[in-house]
């Protein structure tokens, strides 16, 4: 029986998953900004909807998956005006933003398959659907719900609200909403402070911009989401993911733009994974605080008193409650290594334990225990817990003081085989021994590069580089110092 029961954000409860198609799952999860190196705030909802992805194909789903590369319209501080994150560290390196954007994918993708996500069914990119974007938006002002001003196209909120309920998904008054916004430099043009933009007219320095019916401009950064899950998804699909962080203004405006748009709310579940803090704080690149993938796995960062396997990183995760706040620590990450270890060396235990006749312990009610608590909106650390306790068993059989059958010794590794590689995603660490030599070797290289260079030792510098190019690692300087990247 599947019977699974997801948390649905749009509900405010725990519900039964019924997919619109019996056997067919269709999800939508919102993708990085692809303007700097993913970080352990990116790990989170990509772990997270993989190990959605993950069960409800372990449950028999066909799934279609797509997670989105956001490369163009999401502006600094989310807002509706300002500069493009990745137009900014365009200009900042020097670079044409689609060189920022497509290297930075690179990086996420390789942070992913470190981490052994899957690779969603779709992966597209906002600026290869401008053309559905425009059309997109074209439809939300002939149905009367945005209007354009000086190049520039609107969702008109209050508008919206008089016929439909803006703050659905986050529980918000649009009352509210307009007396606690103040009104911006810029938003001049908007009726109501509350209007967010669907398209944008480029001002002259403005690198990122496109051809409509408004003039050259470049979409916002709600309506590409809209616009993407549609196009792949259909009009009405089953799960649309994301951090905590989203769920307004974004997928509320998601909802509101497909609702102009299609007389439909998009998603039937709504999911969305809590933050991971630093001495209680969110962690992100707009407040500084975070600490990048590669970074967790060299050590090479202030914080860290060593460094950690991507594997590591993934169980760490598991341990907590995906709609939970975890809280980043060394003591944390380094007892999630013990953890790991100790799950890693019962298997193989596992696999050398000599039947008995018969069993002088009941293992059966581990698998139900483990199902019972997958079904209940995933709940990771409680399976974790009951995985752990089987543990206990099949160590305790090692040491003679249990006896088990072959049919129980083959359920045991049924089980764990199901949860611990199928489901979670978990690989054992030596098999990731090659990509983190290669991380504490390219450590060690770029320091000394760095050293040549402030010796001025020009020719030792661009060695390296030039040796390094011939294997096909690339070495990029930027103004924050030299990064690699991997291109086979």
């Amino acid at each position: 029986m599947r019977d699974l029961n997801i948390y649905n954000t749009l509900s405010g409860v725990k519900e039964k998953f019924t997919p619109l198609s019996k056997d067919v799952v269709s999800m939508y999860v919102c993708g990085p900004t692809v303007y700097g190196e993913p970080h352990l705030g990116h790990a989170r909802p990509a772990i997270t909807f993989d190990i959605l992805f993950r069960y409800l194909c372990f449950l028999g789903y066909k799934v279609r998956y797509v997670r989105n590369i956001t490369d163009v319209g999401h502006l600094l501080n989310d807002a509706d005006d300002g500069e493009d994150k990745i137009g900014k560290k365009a200009k900042a390196l020097k670079l044409e933003p689609m060189e920022v954007a497509h290297f930075y994918t690179k990086k996420y993708q390789e942070a992913m398959s470190f981490l052994n996500v899957k690779t969603p069914s779709i992966e597209p990119t906002a600026s290869g659907h401008i053309i559905e974007q425009i059309e997109m938006v074209k439809k939300i002002i002939d149905n009367g719900f945005a209007y354009e001003v000086n190049g520039s196209v609107y969702f008109d909120v209050v508008k919206y609200n008089s016929k439909h309920n803006y703050g659905v998904l986050s529980g918000r008054k649009i009352e509210d909403i307009l007396e606690n916004t103040r009104q911006l430099d810029g938003q001049s043009d908007k009726k109501n402070s509350v209007d967010f933009a669907l398209w944008k007219k480029a001002a002259p320095e403005h690198i990122m911009r496109w051809p409509s019916p408004w003039g050259e401009g470049f979409p916002g950064w709600h309506i590409e989401c809209s616009t993407m899950s549609c196009k792949y998804l259909g009009e009405q699909f089953d799960i649309h993911g994301g951090g905590m962080d989203l769920v307004f203004p974004h997928h509320e405006a998601e909802i509101a733009q497909c609702c102009a748009a299609n007389q439909k709310s998009a998603a039937t579940y709504w999911m969305h994974n809590n933050m991971i803090t630093i001495s209680g704080q969110k962690m992100g690149k707009s407040l500084g605080n975070f600490i990048t993938l590669s970074e967790f796995f060299n050590g090479n960062h202030e914080k860290l008193e060593q460094s950690y396997p991507p594997m590591v990183i993934r169980f760490f995760l598991l341990q907590a409650h995906y709609r939970s706040t975890i809280d980043f620590s060394n003591e944390s990450l380094q007892a999630a290594e013990k953890g790991l270890s100790r799950l890693f060396s019962a298997i193989k235990t596992l696999q050398n334990l000599e039947p008995s006749v018969k069993s002088t312990v009941d293992i059966s009610s581990y698998k139900i225990k483990c199902e019972v608590a997958m079904k209940d909106d995933l709940n990771t650390p409680i399976v974790l817990s009951h995985l752990f306790d089987a543990v206990k068993v099949i160590n305790a059989t090692n040491e003679k003081k249990f006896d088990l059958s072959k049919e129980d010794i083959l359920e045991l590794k049924d089980l764990f085989y199901n949860y611990t590689y199928e489901i979670f995603g978990l690989e054992e660490m030596e098999k990731q021994d090659d990509s983190q030599d290669l991380n504490g070797i390219m450590k060690i290289l770029l320091e000394i590069r760095s050293k040549s260079k402030e010796k001025k030792d020009w020719d030792t510098a661009d060695f390296i580089r030039d040796q390094l190019n011939e294997i096909n690692i690339e070495i990029k300087d930027t103004k924050d110092g030299s990064t690699w990247n991997n291109k086979k």
